[in-house]
């Protein structure tokens, strides 16, 4: 499941509950961003 976050109010909204149409329903807007998972970095020795 695809999830984005809005760019303004910061929401996460996913694929599934918009339908096709890309628009946040908290505030309205129509910019989203892709969160980017952390990456564990491990020290080599």
């Amino acid at each position: 499941m695809v999830t984005y976050k809005c760019f303004f109010c910061g929401k996460q909204i996913s694929a599934k509950t918009t339908k096709g149409k890309l628009v946040c329903q908290y505030c309205g807007s129509r910019v989203f961003f892709k969160p980017r998972t952390t990456i564990k970095k491990v020290k080599a020795i």
